[in-house]
């Protein structure tokens, strides 16, 4: 097997073969399904489960930080549109655009850690396919992934769903993987220690199904927690009350965005969940959070309130300032 990826290992003869054969099945090793087709059939779903299909696509960079590469990243991010859906992940199809000259040892890296996501998260990659692009027009690798799963057919979650007086929560420390692929780049000369949260957040879902109050959940990925609270505002039409002292950032990243002019509420999370829970089933979602977190800071950062027509912070200080949509992309290529 060469060292680099050549347009011949994209032009489905030997060389592609070779690729597939020598390096990205070893890699995946028992995440993979094994089938000569060009499809693959599942197993079946329970009569009382819905299934349920997601679709994502990844172009971070750099491919390789603190905390994770774009492999693991692949893996959770689709899986985790799942979980907020209130859904188990089962299959996942996988899709590499790779650049020409890319190396095959950075490859094997991501695609190990591809497969340890998945194996941490017991999904299957059911199908896939191998692309390569001319060099320059590919940023090393592209990843593309769909995900299918099952939720219990009972457990509904929607906006239309969320009332008046509902809490608000998160389940730990915002920013941090916006932060640490920002500094994984060295643009501003910044060093740091900050690692991204990407990881599942299946625990964190599955805690609050069988609460009767759990109206809906989402992971607040790009655009981070602002724009998570806008989509309900603009799907519900009701506007809510947020408290900055309840919202928790790590200390190093309210540092480099107090440096460099960031707002922690609009970085990406990867690993993180946003949920609105009946009022009086507040503290027990929470409690439940902070069983699973250690030190990750779950907190009901505020409440649904609907003569709002905005979403409003209530800072540290005691004034107030809206958190309006996202416009500008601070740190584009975050996932």
């Amino acid at each position: 097997m060469a060292e680099y990826i050549s347009l011949a290992h994209g032009n489905g003869g030997r060389f592609m073969r070779e690729l597939i054969e020598s390096v990205i099945a070893p890699a995946l090793g028992d995440v993979l399904l094994e089938s000569g087709h060009d499809a693959t059939q599942l197993q079946n779903i329970a009569t009382d489960q819905q299934l349920m299909i997601t679709s994502d696509g990844f172009t971070v960079k750099p491919l390789e930080f603190p905390g994770g590469d774009i492999g693991s990243l692949a893996v959770h991010g689709c899986i985790n549109d799942l979980a907020v859906c209130g859904a188990t992940p089962l299959y996942l199809s996988l899709n590499l655009f790779i650049e020409e000259g890319f190396d095959v040892e950075t490859l094997q890296r991501i695609l190990h850690s591809l497969r340890d996501a998945a194996l941490d998260a017991q999904v299957r990659i059911a199908c896939g396919d191998t692309k390569v692009v001319p060099r320059g027009e590919g940023s090393g690798v592209y990843i593309a992934t769909t995900g299918i799963g099952s939720k219990p057919a009972n457990l509904q979650l929607g906006f239309e769903l969320i009332e008046d007086g509902d809490a608000i929560l998160v389940s730990g420390p915002v920013g941090d993987h916006g932060i640490a692929v920002m500094l994984a780049r060295e643009q501003f000369g910044l060093r740091g220690d900050v690692r991204s949260d990407a990881a599942s957040v299946l625990p964190y879902t599955r805690a609050l199904h069988d609460l009767s109050g759990l109206r809906f959940m989402r992971d607040p990925t790009r655009g981070g927690l602002a724009t998570v609270l806008n989509e309900i505002l603009h799907a519900r039409g009701y506007g809510m009350l947020v408290h900055a002292e309840k919202i928790p950032v790590r200390d190093p990243v309210r540092m480099v965005c107090e440096m460099l002019g960031y707002d922690p509420m609009y970085l990406a999370c990867e690993g993180r969940v946003v949920a609105v829970v009946a009022a009086d089933q507040a503290e027990t979602a929470l409690a439940r959070w902070q069983a699973l977190s250690g030190a990750q800071q779950p907190s009901v950062i505020g409440h649904i309130n609907k003569s709002l027509q905005h979403v409003v912070l209530q800072t540290e200080l005691g004034g107030q300032r809206m958190l309006e949509e996202l416009e500008d992309d601070p740190l584009p290529r975050i996932c």
